[in-house]
């Protein structure tokens, strides 16, 4: 079978993961690497019936958005798809991925579309997971991202989405795995800076030996970062080096909290966006003194803490013990152990009578995986609050439980707009407000 040649086309879109989307002949072609209004040269590595996904081969006419992208990495590393597009274009498509998620899968258009929240475009990943594998046909230890399209490992030197001191280990992290008595059995390496601390977590497959733990120690020590071990699952990590350190927090100094976590806690990537997308969901809320008001999916705390704060009474429900445990503790941390109350629970399975048991409630707060959160949206009763915020990380998922909630429960899609939570990626966070009549 001869592989099928190129063939030219001029891009009409981008599609919710960056690619650049055309139609010839009445087929949809999605073109990784291409941008609206080029001429492409493209080579199909997919061909389905009614679409086909391909790589770029040559941009004849570029576009005036097009830059150079700034990692020699990217179109190997998977980590970024829209280097190639200027910061401010990627912004604007990411604005209209969520419109037209809203309008095709929600029917909904929100009145008020609310102006982007846009913070640095390099340097702002506070946490990440680094792969690690052992490739003696490619040199030997290799980390980064897996390669795009495939569970390979980028060889990766330095990566400028992660902050620069990170960045910069990137070689000698290499020559410390390579080091280890058995470099293939340590699969992955976790990374976590907060505020004046970096953690990174080192997952081992087998014993470490005394030679391995004093080579971590040493490195932790001319890295001035901390090193943990992690034997097992995320629970079993501890840390090895220094014996006695602070552990990580970060804060939110509008509403004078710190939020205390440990390296394999989910917690927001981007602390900047972070700030300004917590500023925007309490200006939304609005939180008052007197209020009871259900953070869902609550994590940490990340947003009970600032609605506890302005006042309000929060019951947090999150599906992670561990998690709903650090909530309590930062929430007592903080003193605001009187206005809070956190609940295990699988809000995937949320019922109205689950729902009603959180008691009376004022407003809701909506903060859910990539999943969504339909059993909850579909579980609101009658006494269902007011108001909503809906902060996502999915536009599909969000327009869909958006039908839901304008079509089935009464309530009206008030305002919408996205937080640049990873520049450089396809990635869409949002934020939107539901009220009822």
């Amino acid at each position: 079978m001869h592989a099928a040649a190129p063939r030219e086309a001029v891009v009409e879109s981008l599609d919710h993961e960056g690619r650049g989307v055309t139609h010839v002949d009445g087929k949809t072609i999605f073109i990784e690497g291409a941008l609206p209004g080029e001429r492409v040269e493209f080579t199909p590595y997919k061909v389905k019936p009614n679409y086909e996904v391909a790589d770029v081969t040559r941009v004849i006419s570029a576009s005036a958005q097009r830059v150079e992208p700034r990692c020699p990495h990217f179109g190997v590393c998977g980590g970024c798809s829209m280097q190639h597009l200027e910061s401010g274009a990627q912004v604007a498509a990411k604005q209209r991925v969520l419109e037209n998620a809203l309008w095709h899968i929600g029917r909904a258009r929100p009145d008020v579309l609310y102006p982007p929240i846009v913070g640095p475009a390099w340097g702002y990943r506070y946490r990440a997971r680094l792969s690690v594998r052992m490739v003696p046909s490619k040199g030997g230890v290799l980390i980064g991202f897996h390669e795009r399209r495939s569970s390979y490992v980028a060889p990766m030197e330095s990566c400028a989405i992660l902050p620069p001191h990170v960045s910069a280990m990137v070689p000698r992290l290499r020559a410390l795995i390579s080091g280890m008595s058995a470099p293939d059995r340590l699969p992955q390496i976790e990374i976590a800076v907060g505020e004046g601390i970096t953690v990174m977590v080192f997952r081992h497959l087998v014993p470490l030996s005394a030679a391995d733990t004093a080579r971590l120690v040493a490195f932790g020590e001319a890295e001035s970062i901390q090193v943990w071990v992690q034997p097992s699952g995320p629970d079993s990590a501890r840390r090895l080096f220094p014996k006695d350190a602070p552990g990580l927090a970060y804060t939110l100094p509008e509403f004078g909290v710190s939020m205390a976590f440990r390296p394999t806690d989910f917690t927001q990537v981007n602390m900047g966006i972070n700030r300004v997308l917590m500023r925007r969901t309490m200006q939304l809320l609005d939180p008052k003194p007197g209020e009871r008001i259900a953070d869902l999916f609550c994590g940490l705390g990340n947003f009970s803490l600032p609605i506890a704060r302005l006042g309000a009474y929060v019951v947090g429900v999150e599906g992670s013990d561990a998690l709903v445990r650090r909530a309590g503790q930062n929430a007592v941390d903080n003193g605001l152990g009187k206005r809070c109350e956190f609940h295990a629970a699988n809000l995937f399975e949320a019922t109205e009578d689950s729902l009603a048991a959180l008691g009376p409630l004022d407003k809701l707060l909506i903060d859910p995986p990539r999943e969504g959160a339909i059993a909850v949206v579909k579980a609101l009763g009658v006494c269902s609050p007011k108001r909503i915020v809906y902060v996502s990380c999915n536009p599909a998922t969000l327009a869909r439980d958006t039908a839901v909630l304008t079509n089935e429960k009464g309530y009206r899609l008030m305002g919408a707009g996205i937080a640049n939570m990873f520049p450089q990626t396809s990635h869409v966070e949002s934020i939107a407000l539901f009220e009822r009549a």
